[in-house]
């Protein structure tokens, strides 16, 4: 998309927004073929200075806003973001947030890993940090022994 946007040479460019809406068409296309692509895509960006954040998912749906997530996420992160997300929350409160969300996200399926990557995006450019691990605390009671209070057959 990118090399043939170049191709033209005409001196404009995709923006975030384009791509965006560029993969909400093909999404929606492979759904409505009944071979959709299994994923869920979020996309990132800046030009001319205006901030761009968008998602789409498996069967074409899509939104901008200032904060997305995808999954189970959508589910659990989203509501904390709405919460305490603010306009002028600074870069560190804005990964201390996004820790918080993963951590709720981690406890609730033990199967996801711990490990995660943070991307800024500027005007500059895109900067990805190393990837580290989440601080978790597992040594509570009902996670020792979760089926010591269950009923049933087990």
């Amino acid at each position: 998309l990118v090399l043939n946007d170049n191709m033209w040479d005409d001196g404009n460019s995709l923006g975030p927004k384009e791509v965006h809406s560029y993969l909400t068409r093909v999404m929606y296309n492979r759904r409505n073929k009944f071979n959709p692509l299994w994923n869920s895509l979020v996309l990132g960006g800046v030009k001319n200075g205006e901030k761009y954040l968008g998602t789409v998912n498996m069967i074409g749906v899509h939104y901008q806003d200032n904060h997305v997530a995808t999954g189970f996420g959508n589910h659990l992160a989203v509501p904390i973001l709405r919460d305490e997300w603010k306009e002028d929350l600074s870069f560190e409160d804005g990964v201390r947030l996004l820790e918080k969300c993963m951590r709720v996200l981690l406890y609730r399926d033990r199967s996801a890993v711990n490990k995660l990557q943070i991307a800024k995006i500027t005007d500059a450019g895109v900067e990805i940090s190393p990837p580290y691990s989440l601080k978790t605390f597992w040594d509570f009671g009902a996670f020792k022994n979760p089926t010591a209070s269950a009923e049933g057959s087990w």
